[in-house]
Order: C-alpha cells, then sequence, then structure tokens
C-alpha cells in the first residue's frame, strides 16, 4: 500500500484533459490512476507525470473491468479520493441531429458518455464513502445547453450531477461538473471549421480563448477544501458563451 495523502482516479487520462488533469493532481502530491480504453495511451502518459501515476486499460462501458480496477485502486492506496469522470466520444461527428446520427452512434454516444458516468461513479464510490473530503467530477459541456446528440449526451450528465450529489451527500461525497465552452486544444482546432469556432467565439462575452489550463484550475478548485460546501453544481467555462443561451 502506497503513502500518498489522497488517491485520483482519472477516466480518459491517456491524452487531453485527462491527462492534464492527472498532471495537476500529481503535482499537488496524489497518487494518479489514469483509466483510457487505449491502455498503452494511459500507461505513456502516467510515466510522463511519474511515479505517483499509474495507467490502466480499461473501457468506461465495460462494468467488469471497470469494477475491477476500481478495486485494484483501492487494494493499492486504502481507497479513492477523488473520480474525474473525463472519458467521453466528443468529437465533431457526434455533435450532428439524431436523425443524422442514426441509433448505433447515438447508443453507443449514451453508453460511453452517460451510462460509462453511472458505471464508473457506481464502482468508485464504496472506496470514496466517508473519506474526508472525496469529490467526484463529471466533465459535462456548453452544448448541453444547445441540443444535438452529443449536447443530449452531456445533459445527461448534468442531470446525474444532482442525482449522484443527493445520492451519495450523506456518504460525505460530494458531486459536481464542469461544462467547457471552446477550448482550442490541438482536437478542436483539427475537429472544427475556423468558421465555426468564429462563430462560437463571436457568442462569448469575453474575447479571450478558452485553454486547457482555465479547465483544470476549475477542476482543481472544485476538488479544494475551499469548495467543501459546493456539490450538486455544474461550473460552467465558457468565457460567457453559455449564459446567453
Amino acid at each position: 500500500m502506497t503513502t500518498a495523502p489522497h488517491v485520483a482516479v482519472v477516466t480518459g487520462g491517456g491524452g487531453g484533459f485527462g491527462k492534464a488533469f492527472g498532471v495537476a493532481l500529481a503535482a499537488q502530491g496524489m497518487a494518479v490512476a489514469l483509466v483510457d480504453r487505449n491502455g498503452d495511451a494511459a500507461k505513456q502518459a502516467a510515466a510522463e507525470i511519474g511515479p505517483l501515476a499509474t495507467g490502466f486499460a480499461g473501457d468506461v462501458t465495460d462494468e467488469t473491468r471497470i469494477n475491477a480496477i476500481m478495486h485494484d485502486i483501492a487494494q493499492t492506496h486504502g481507497g479513492i479520493d477523488i473520480l474525474i469522470n473525463n472519458a467521453g466520444l466528443h468529437s465533431h461527428e457526434y455533435s450532428r441531429p439524431l436523425a443524422e446520427l442514426g441509433l448505433e452512434k447515438i447508443r453507443r454516444l449514451f453508453d460511453v458518455n452517460v451510462m460509462g458516468t453511472i458505471t464508473c461513479t457506481l464502482a468508485a464510490t464504496p472506496f470514496m464513502a466517508g473519506r474526508k473530503g472525496a469529490s467526484i467530477i463529471n466533465i459535462a459541456s456548453a452544448a448541453a445547453f444547445q441540443g444535438g446528440g452529443y449536447g443530449t449526451s452531456k445533459l445527461a450528465v448534468i442531470g446525474l450531477t444532482m442525482t449522484f450529489a443527493r445520492e451519495l451527500g450523506a456518504s460525505g461525497i460530494r458531486v459536481n461538473a464542469i461544462a467547457p465552452g471552446i477550448i482550442l486544444t490541438d482536437t478542436i482546432r483539427n475537429e472544427l471549421a475556423p468558421e465555426t469556432q468564429a462563430r462560437v467565439k463571436a457568442m462569448q462575452y469575453l474575447p479571450d480563448d478558452g485553454a486547457e489550463q482555465d479547465i483544470v484550475d476549475a477542476m482543481l478548485y472544485l476538488t479544494s477544501p475551499q469548495a467543501r460546501f459546493i456539490t450538486g453544481e455544474t461550473l460552467r467555462v465558457t468565457g460567457g458563451f453559455a449564459a446567453g443561451i
């Protein structure tokens, strides 16, 4: 068993926001478990973060595998303090109207974004109950306020955040969500046409570009003691974009 004071599990931890969350949490001295369907990416990210990080191959839709991972992490570290439900399908492909997506893709979208959040939360919370400062962060999206296939899946994540906050509060577990706006990561720059980026930015109240660090900072706040009395909330990090919807 390790002696790290706190233990964090990050799904979708092989890259993007997930890896950035892992870097930030490890910098605070936490043991970090990165879970990703691409196990090699998770292990590579963990190796880059350092000795406090471990990578696991796991698909959030695989209940048996996720349960085993959470059990392994809890046995190794004595419990789990933070869960970040970051894994999700979010490409431009899934942002189309439901009729265009078709039932097969809709089922896949909701299986990952919605059922994956439920699966990981139910698997982790037995090992989080009663631990001081226990916190779950769900990654939603400003698209939740716009509709479409992807947006509807993220609206469901916001609903789950409120539901789990109510159900887990008695166990001392806080549950909140972050809804990022357009954050100009390399992935977003490659996926979204320049005119789409310009249209969304024109709807922001602030003229600045959103950065990955903005989302990391929101996560660090919501998992900190400063947010001890905050649960069931969705923090919109959008430059004001979502405020006008």
